[in-house]
């Protein structure tokens, strides 16, 4: 039997047609071997033990064992039992006893941990070079960066040898790899997934990051993986929910023309350009967003409070074994042992003031769309400014988990001269379903091939891949609409777009007085007296609806509504004395087509 791509839908279907996990442990060995790339692995698991871990699986059952014979591989700052952890530097490394936890939950999930792979010494750095041992080949062109922190998870994704990586991302780790060679990168909400078994960078604003081939890779990977975690002061319980139909019409904030930074290189903003364009395509609405205050708080990363704690996290292992780093590590860490206590609470006072300069601006879109880069730099860049262009590198990065956000590093295409092109979705915590199925959309437009294999991407049914029993149905027809100025609201409740729809015919729509912002109101009316009015369709969980109804301001009320299609959800309906002196809109069909009449 051939082997399949390894994307999980295509492992799955393999399997569910008889093929063995025995197979594909063959097949990546001999990918390993075809690639030839000494610098991505830092140690491999045995042959041998994989195939008796295959064998402790049982039968194929995803629906018990939902990443079942799913090959994956681990930054080498996460520990997994039995593997050598060294961060990227030999004299620190440490044999550990037990996995870390969000190793351990994807074990249990069926996947099988191929080996630990190389990265930019214990995790400091954005391009994959920092590190004693050989560097990773950038997958897509070898001149290139591959991008770090995370390099060797990256390229071991790329090239098809797993089917995802776990790396880490403090300052964009987990998205510049991804953007460099054609893949997915995760950079979940701060919390979601267990830093526990991590080496430290900031611990602060560490998390554990996803690279796969598709966009539904990596949701079904953070479904198994999103565990609030007792042993880690930093987890939180973010579930993992949102992932599903994007809303038809988005708010995106990208940074403003005169914002937007590029270092000359006009092929990036071509390609950032041409990204805009397809979320335009898409039925989305960009909004020009200033972006001054995003770059003040990125340049605060390697400044007192975060660099000190980049020093505090391997201080006794540093002060007696500061020849063991790498030249740049070592500059880096060093220069902290000259800041004061008095320099890390300035950085604390200047984050706190700009993050309540820029909430507002976070809070007036519902995501936001970056390039991952602002530019791409070849390893020859590289050597003659180590620092400034790796800095450069983190330009769209490094603001975000300062300010508490999730986001994705999705493809978008090929750059005019031949280069990969991907741009980064941002929103705030909780919001990762959002952003992934809006890169999901993305990905699809894209028509790309995965990574550097030049498997074609899967064609699979749309799916949350999460258990809707117990949700409930609301129809929202107004101010509350995809794009409208209230659908904030259900987006802060975790509300997931379910689809569009209409109503019967016995419901007239009026705009009613005295509202801000403007709302709409529907009422019902004999059958056949009314006219079909447009609706979407939102799922919320009960807790969810009882928050969202009580906030619900008068003339407006929750009812059922019937639907054009036989079907019924509760809805927003209006009290009948509220339409009085209100302005009969039925015959357009919807609220937003006449908005877009009106204005």
């Amino acid at each position: 039997m051939t082997s399949p791509a390894f994307d999980i839908s295509s492992l799955h279907a393999f399997y569910a047609n008889g093929g063995t996990v025995a197979s594909i442990i063959e097949a990546v060995f001999a990918r390993i071997a075809e690639v030839r790339d000494p610098g991505i692995f830092l140690h491999l698991a045995g042959k041998e033990s994989l195939l008796e871990q295959a064998t402790a699986l049982g039968a194929f059952n995803p629906s018990v064992k939902p990443l079942w014979g799913i090959p994956f591989a681990v930054k080498d700052n996460i520990d997994v039992a039995g593997m050598p952890t060294t961060a990227a530097c030999p004299d620190y490394a440490y044999m550990p006893d037990i996995d870390a936890t969000v190793v351990r939950l994807l074990k249990e999930a069926g996947a099988l941990v191929i080996g630990k792979t190389n990265l930019d010494q214990f995790a400091t750095g954005l391009v994959g070079v920092r590190t004693p041992y050989p560097v990773p080949r950038n997958a897509m062109d070898a001149d290139l960066v591959p991008g770090g922190s995370s390099s060797g998870s990256a390229v071991a994704t790329a090239q098809g040898i797993v089917s995802f990586a776990l790396g880490t991302d403090t300052a964009g780790s987990g998205r510049i790899p991804a953007g460099l060679n054609n893949i997915v990168g995760m950079k979940p909400s701060l919390g979601a997934l267990s830093t526990n078994g991590v080496i430290p960078a900031c611990r602060t604003l560490d998390c554990v990051s996803i690279f796969a081939l598709t966009v539904n890779d990596v949701w079904r990977v953070f479904e198994v993986a999103a565990r609030r975690d007792a042993t880690d002061a930093y987890s939180k319980t973010i579930p993992a929910d949102g992932f599903g139909q994007t809303p038809p019409v988005l708010t995106i904030g990208v940074p403003a023309k005169a914002d937007r930074l590029f270092f000359g290189d006009a092929v990036m903003e071509m390609a950032y350009d041409v990204a805009l364009q397809m979320l335009t395509n898409l039925g989305h609405r960009l909004v020009e967003v200033p972006f001054g205050d995003f770059y003040k708080v990125a340049n605060l990363l390697y400044e007192g409070a975060w660099v000190a704690e980049r020093y505090a996290a391997v201080k006794d292992f540093f002060d007696t074994n500061e020849a063991s780093f790498h030249p740049v590590t070592r500059k880096i860490y060093g220069g902290a042992k000259q800041l004061s206590a008095a320099d890390a609470f300035r950085g604390l006072y200047a984050l706190q003031d700009l993050k309540q300069k820029v909430a507002p601006l976070i809070a007036s879109v519902d995501l936001f769309c970056v390039p991952t880069a602002p530019t791409h730099y070849t390893r020859a860049d590289l050597d003659a400014e180590p620092i400034r262009e790796n800095s450069r590198l983190g330009t769209y990065t490094n603001f975000v988990n300062l300010l508490d956000m999730c986001g994705i590093a999705v493809p978008t295409g090929t750059r005019s001269d031949g280069r990969p092109a991907s741009i980064t979705l941002l929103a705030p915590s909780g919001r990762d379903g959002l952003t992934t199925s809006l890169a999901r959309d993305i990905h699809r437009g894209s028509g790309l091939t995965l990574g550097a294999t030049g498997w074609l991407q899967p064609i699979t049914k749309d799916t949350s891949f999460v258990d809707d029993v117990g949700l409930i149905d609301i129809a929202v027809v107004g101010a509350h609409l995809s794009g409208m100025p209230l659908n904030q609201q259900l987006l802060a409740l975790d509300g997931r777009f379910l689809r569009k729809a209409q109503t019967s015919d016995c419901y007239r729509l009026y705009v009613l007085p005295g509202q801000m912002p403007a709302k709409p109101g529907l009422l019902r009316v004999p059958q056949a007296t009314g006219g079909q009015i447009d609706v979407e369709i939102w799922q919320m969980t009960p807790a969810a609806f009882g928050q969202f109804v009580a906030a619900i301001p008068s003339p407006l009320g929750i009812g059922t509504l019937y639907l054009a299609d036989g079907t019924s959800a509760k809805g927003f309906l209006a009290e009948a004395t509220a339409i009085t002196d209100a302005t009969d809109i039925t015959n357009y069909g919807g609220w937003r087509n006449y908005v877009a009449a009106t204005t």
